[in-house]
């Protein structure tokens, strides 16, 4: 994403907590910050990718982050986090002078390289509108409502991602035990009305035992955690979700799977059958 953006023309300064993968950027033009408060302090725009809600909470407030942007700037936030989460960054932000975008992504490690990612945003559109080249160098974005509501259309891209795994995983495993080549089987589906990204990438992943990560297992399990969350809070009862985070707790925790990809939901299924 960071590469998208400068060879879109836009100056990046990066920060890491892990130094090494701030510095890999340096070579494609970007500046290097030592600390966050130098990532921040110039910018008009301060874009925020970390693992959940209180990693962006701990960012921004309580090393004092927020405290060193300059007021009338924008963070987007394109963490996944849950949507109460990013009200109140929002809300805390602008008692600082300082606009806020929840903007979570969906198209994985291919779309963030490929400047194809699916971009749900929420905020004012105001402060939307102006950042459109900005997105633009990194995938499609739509505002879909106020601060927050971003980070639901998130949770709800990944209940559907978790239970499309889940049947791509139960159709692969289906048609090896009954003989049929797992390829085969994708090259007739394509174009049919089951076809779908996850089944072309994923079931591809599955048929050749490769999870390294794309999205990780762990963090799959989060999302769906915040998914029913937010759906108690909303009084539904979503039962497939439930069924799939159940799935992947079983992976993450007695299987050990948490940096796999989210894929390797396969290797749940086939320990579930006693299948190798």
């Amino acid at each position: 994403m960071a590469k998208n953006l400068l060879k879109a023309g836009f100056p990046v300064t990066v920060w890491n907590r892990s130094k090494a993968k701030a510095e890999a950027l340096v070579a494609f033009g970007a500046g290097l910050a030592e600390t966050p408060e130098e990532a921040v302090s110039a910018a008009d725009v301060v874009i925020t990718m970390l693992s959940d809600g209180p990693a962006v909470a701990d960012f921004l407030f309580a090393h004092g982050a927020a405290e060193k942007i300059r007021r009338g700037a924008t963070v987007v936030d394109m963490s996944s986090i849950r949507p109460a989460e990013a009200r109140d960054h929002a809300e805390r932000l602008s008692a600082l002078g300082i606009y806020h975008i929840d903007a979570p992504v969906s198209g994985g490690t291919r779309g963030a390289e490929a400047g194809s990612l699916a971009i749900m945003a929420g905020g004012e559109a105001e402060r939307f509108e102006p950042l459109a080249s900005l997105f633009s160098a990194m995938g499609r974005a739509i505002l879909l409502g106020p601060a927050g509501s971003g980070q639901l259309a998130k949770l709800a891209n990944q209940a559907i991602v978790a239970i499309t795994i889940g049947a791509v995983a139960e159709a692969t495993l289906m048609v090896r035990e009954g003989g049929i080549d797992p390829a085969a089987f994708r090259a007739v589906l394509q174009g049919g009305f089951a076809d779908s990204v996850i089944l072309q990438q994923h079931g591809k992943r599955m048929q050749e035992g490769d999870f390294v990560p794309g999205g990780r297992s762990a963090f799959q399990l989060k999302d769906l955690e915040n998914v029913l969350s937010e759906c108690r809070d909303m009084g539904l009862t979503l039962p497939l979700t439930a069924l799939q985070r159940d799935r992947f707790a079983d992976l993450v925790g007695r299987l050990d799977g948490g940096d796999l990809d989210h894929s390797a939901l396969f290797l749940q299924l086939l320990d579930s059958n006693h299948r190798s």
